[in-house]
């Protein structure tokens, strides 16, 4: 299924997650005349206006640039640094937690493993934490250790209100961090194409999602 932007952007705040199986949305392309020129100069490598870009990218006005910082300590902007251009596959979890993060980040490690090094480089694992007031950076690099995270894959955390706004952008947020979802989005900002997939599924099955939104092509022309 493709719709247009305005709408796949809508979906983040309302969408029902189901945790029965693994399931995917199609979530994309049926851009403007101005998006599609938008992306055919992203192809090409042709200069674009920055402030111009801007007016022009829904997907940059509804995400923000709101920031977080990673397990490095290094800050990081929500759309420009994490989200632009790439593919990406995000989670949210809590280094504490006891119940599904440890499985859910397992998935994680074995979808790494199976990109190889295409990750930060094709793909970008994106762990945002539900809980940043505990989970700081040294913390969080310390769980990235445990899982033998390497380039690409970001754990995040931030001001508490910074973290909350880019949970509720990427439809994560919860009151309550026992209450996190078990959901991986799996998106190609360039082409528009986004899917979910159940994080407890057999990994296999989750790569298989990534491949596909991985080869996804851009539009290069409006409909």
């Amino acid at each position: 299924m493709r719709i247009s932007r305005t709408k796949w952007l809508k979906w983040f705040l309302a969408a029902a997650v189901s945790t029965s199986a693994v399931f995917s949305s199609y979530l994309s392309a049926a851009t403007t005349r101005a998006q599609a020129k938008q992306v055919a100069e992203l192809q090409s490598g042709a200069p674009q206006n920055p402030s111009a870009r801007a007016e022009q990218n829904p997907a940059h006005n509804y995400f923000t640039d709101v920031q977080l910082v990673n397990q490095n300590g290094q800050k990081m902007r929500l759309y420009s640094d994490l989200l632009q251009g790439k593919v990406v596959v995000i989670n949210s979890f809590f280094a504490t937690c006891t119940g599904s993060c440890l499985p859910l980040s397992r998935n994680l490690q074995k979808v790494q493993q199976a990109l190889g090094d295409r990750l930060g480089k094709e793909v970008h694992i994106i762990s945002i934490s539900v809980d940043p007031e505990v989970d700081t950076p040294p913390r969080l690099k310390e769980y990235a250790k445990k899982l033998q995270a390497g380039p690409g894959w970001h754990f995040l955390t931030g001001e508490k209100q910074n973290v909350d706004l880019a949970l509720k952008k990427l439809g994560q947020f919860v009151n309550d961090k026992e209450a996190h979802l078990n959901v991986f989005i799996i998106g190609n900002e360039r082409t528009g194409l986004w899917k979910k997939a159940f994080g407890l599924a057999q990994s296999d099955e989750l790569v298989k999602v990534v491949e596909s939104v991985l080869n996804d092509k851009a539009a290069t022309s409006a409909k």
